[in-house]
């Protein structure tokens, strides 16, 4: 680790696009009071956490866990103070701060959340926490630019870490821990069980809210189904088009590039994988509405969803993260309890059955993180930067971390009409 801890110190650190990455670049202005208070509670907080810390050259502190380097002492706590847990990933961006096993340091912190701020703190977070910009509500105007922001990225990038199915959601693996030549099978198990779940068959009217790049349209057409699927994605519609003139399967799927609020017709089956994640709290009865609107007598809707627990979930509705400034733009994360709620009060739907497998979404990304991070080079080749290729590899291992510790979970959940 000294090697690490040399190698990202302020002399060595990487340049970083000013232009591009404005607020990694360029860390916040001190304050002496802002400064002096952060320092004091990032120091007792890491102190009461199972990690080892280093502090700039000074001994490692600490005697278990893994260990969290603090290069440059300063900006780690100035961006913290500034920026909370924006300023936390923005500082690991700026090489402030690295590990060598950086999923077992985020998931040391996934396991303490809600003790690393005290109470009194916490009650003070709409005070310093950075509010949600203007236009990161999912309003039609606004909801394909925020896909865009993601899922347009790159189709070639996404194949460099992805299986051959092209699924970019929790896979469903016969053992743990898994391994890479499982993931495909893992992929259509996971698919399978949806399906299963909505009873989709030969003859099926299915809608689908969230196309991704095709997997599940075309294994429900081989089934016999007749697919409607719906992105705001243009470079996934268009790879998801390819792949059915591919199959021969164009005369049973139809592609739209349409916003959810806006589909029409009676369908038999609706399935939406890790969608509503996007959809915002703000727009859920619409949401829940729309697919009731949508189902005919007697249908079902699968759906496949993160959920965090209820609680955290309330103490973070109005907070502002790293997620949401650099990776989704819009989204936050439901409860199962805010489902089961918004359900009773807004429609006539209700949960009749769900599992929750969030074990297999941590090996998912796992094998996704490895990946990518073994493409780098493929991936620098594609035009992204460094800085890009920091922010994903955090993104991943983030993720694979609060499922590790089990902050986050997956549900493939059955709704159907109530009086049904």
């Amino acid at each position: 680790m000294t090697e690490l801890h040399h190698a990202t110190g302020a002399a060595h650190r990487p340049a970083v696009d000013a232009a591009r990455w404005p607020a990694v670049a360029h860390r916040p202005g001190p304050s002496r009071t802002r400064d002096t208070l952060a320092g004091a509670l990032v120091r007792r907080a890491l102190a009461r956490l199972p990690l080892r810390v280093r502090y700039g050259t000074a001994p490692v502190r600490g005697t278990t866990g893994p260990l969290l380097d603090i290069a440059d002492p300063d900006g780690f706590m100035r961006r913290i103070g500034h920026d909370g847990l924006i300023g936390f990933g923005e500082s690991y961006l700026a090489h402030e701060w690295d590990a060598e096993d950086l999923v077992g340091v985020l998931t040391v912190f996934a396991e303490h959340a809600d003790r690393i701020v005290p109470r009194w703190a916490q009650r003070l977070r709409r005070a310093w926490a950075p509010a949600h910009p203007v236009g990161q509500y999912n309003t039609p105007e606004a909801a394909p630019k925020h896909i865009h922001h993601h899922y347009d990225l790159s189709n070639e990038l996404f194949g460099l870490f992805l299986d051959p199915t092209l699924s970019y959601s929790a896979a469903l693996f016969s053992r743990l821990p898994a391994a890479w030549d499982d993931l495909t099978t893992a992929q259509h198990r996971k698919i399978d069980r949806l399906l299963d779940l909505a009873r989709v068959g030969p003859g099926t009217r299915l809608l689908e809210i969230g196309t991704g790049w095709g997997e599940l349209a075309l294994r429900a057409a081989l089934r016999g189904a007749r697919v409607v699927t719906a992105t705001l994605s243009e470079e996934q519609r268009r790879l998801a088009a390819r792949r059915a003139l591919r199959d021969g399967l164009t005369d049973r799927i139809t592609l739209l590039l349409r916003d959810y609020r806006e589909l029409e017709g009676q369908y038999d089956a609706i399935i939406s994988v890790e969608m509503i994640e996007a959809v915002g709290a703000a727009y859920w009865p619409r949401y829940f509405q729309t697919l009731q609107d949508l189902l005919a007598p007697g249908g079902r809707i699968a759906l496949q969803a993160i959920t965090m627990p209820h609680d955290r979930m309330l103490a973070t509705r109005h907070t502002y993260t790293w997620i949401q400034k650099y990776i989704f733009p819009g989204g936050f994360l439901p409860s199962v309890t805010a489902l089961e709620q918004c359900t009773a009060r807004h429609t006539r739907l209700h949960i009749a059955h769900r599992d929750g497998y969030g074990d297999h979404y941590a090996q998912t990304l796992r094998l996704w993180r490895e990946r990518f991070t073994a493409r780098d080079a493929q991936v620098a080749d594609l035009g992204f930067d460094a800085t890009f290729r920091r922010m994903w590899t955090f993104y991943l291992a983030y993720s694979e971390a609060g499922f590790r510790a089990r902050y986050l979970d997956v549900q493939q959940i059955l709704l159907q009409e109530a009086d049904r």
